[in-house]
């Protein structure tokens, strides 16, 4: 976490666990292989062993954060408690009732915002869901009820743009799932609601960032909008980002670290991400030993066993249970047979597990009862799914860390 006058103030929107928040601040341990040293020489803070590194810390700092999900707020005080003041933080309360208040004056959200970032809820545009996009049947509450215009659960990032308004901030950071590209108009309408906020800003026509390229050993793609303040930036350096668009040398999306191509690391794996992990019986790690007993329903979604040598499944907050196999039975047709005749059984995956997948370190421990708070193994598994990659949140955030200075002067 950045401190003094350096530290660049982040209000997080649809929070969650704080995955993007822990990437935008840093300093957290990842693998040693999601971090491309000939491309990033200057990420690594230090070496913990022959396959972990801690990251640099940046200048960001969550001092807001909200969501309507009890166990993310809790899980999120849980982990970013000891390093912060926390108490008020985050909000568990719906940005749609935020706003309200603070327009009635019964709240005030913190000043001298820098960044503000959200992401806004996916399922009405996923693929895998409905498909139901700006005209979603849920509330902002997230349940199915009657609710006034530009109140339910697709139209959301309409109460995220009422927020930059109200904050201005320099930067803003909005994701969602890759569907949202292919709904119709969709990203054409987000774009350019948000281009009309406040004096204005430079939004970057959104990027489809695949998780795997920037070392997350995950088949997760993500669409990203970056919105810039012609309020503050300097003028120049948008009309190049404009004209230039990816030949800029200040376009705002990090590039790629891994994968095929002159030099790129090759991608990180599973067998990669669940190095030193130790069997659900054997572990100490309360989030190991976690792991869903659903039972095997047949060829289906969460039924497949993850690819060892490939990137790891997109881990998905609905799963009921269906998370995938970190290993099936010869009976099922499970191929991972060093393991299968070594006597290791059947299971699925462990919220741990999934955790490293989506590159949370493992000092987040998402399964606790600390006699306040209690987090379980389905709760766990719903807010890992939610979150974004720490790591890819990390690539975001040092490209715009290191467009600062030129963009805003200090």
């Amino acid at each position: 976490m950045a401190s003094g006058k350096n530290a660049l103030r982040v209000l997080s929107l649809f929070s969650g666990c704080g995955g993007l928040d822990l990437g935008l601040e840093g300093g957290f341990v990842t693998l040693k292989k999601s971090v491309n040293e000939k491309i990033h020489p200057d990420w690594i803070e230090d070496v913990v062993n022959k396959n972990f590194i801690r990251l640099k810390k940046n200048r960001f700092e969550t001092v807001f954060a909200n969501d309507i999900l009890p166990c993310a707020q809790k899980a999120w005080n849980h982990f970013f408690g000891d390093r912060k003041e926390i108490e008020g933080i985050y909000r568990l309360e719906s940005i749609v009732d935020l706003v309200k208040k603070s327009k009635s004056g019964e709240f005030e959200f913190p000043q001298k915002i820098d960044v503000v970032t959200g992401g806004f809820p996916c399922q009405d545009f996923s693929v895998a869901g409905k498909r139901l996009g700006f005209d979603s049947a849920k509330s902002h509450n997230g349940v199915n009820e009657e609710h006034a215009e530009n109140e339910s659960r697709g139209t959301l990032y309409l109460w995220m743009k009422q927020v930059i308004e109200i904050v201005k901030p320099k930067i803003f950071i909005a994701e969602n799932v890759k569907g949202l590209v292919s709904l119709g108009d969709a990203k054409k309408i987000i774009e350019t609601d948000f281009r009309n906020i406040d004096k204005g800003y430079c939004v970057v026509d959104a990027q489809v960032l695949k998780a795997w390229e920037y070392g997350v050993p995950q088949s997760r793609e993500r669409v990203v909008f970056i919105g810039i303040s012609r309020k503050y930036a300097n003028p120049k350096i948008l009309a190049d980002i404009e004209q230039k668009s990816e030949q800029s040398q200040y376009y705002p999306y990090p590039i790629k670290t891994h994968g095929d191509g002159e030099g790129l690391q090759k991608i990180v794996t599973c067998k990669d991400a669940f190095v030193g992990l130790k069997e659900p019986d054997e572990s100490s790690d309360a989030a190991q030993k976690a792991y869903s007993k659903a039972k095997y329903y047949g060829k289906m979604q969460g039924s497949s066993e993850i690819d060892m040598d490939g990137v790891g499944p997109t881990i998905r907050s609905e799963h009921h249970g269906n998370i995938e196999y970190r290993r099936l039975s010869e009976e099922h047709g499970g191929k991972i047979l060093s393991e299968l005749n070594k006597g290791l059984q059947e299971r699925r995956l462990s919220v741990r597990e999934c955790a490293r997948i989506q590159t949370f370190p493992d000092d987040y421990e998402f399964v606790f009862n600390d006699g306040t708070n209690k987090v379980n193994s389905s709760d766990a598994y719903k807010v890992i799914g939610n979150a974004v990659p720490p790591l890819l949140g990390y690539a975001i955030g040092k490209r715009l860390e290191s467009l600062w200075n030129d963009l805003f002067g200090e």
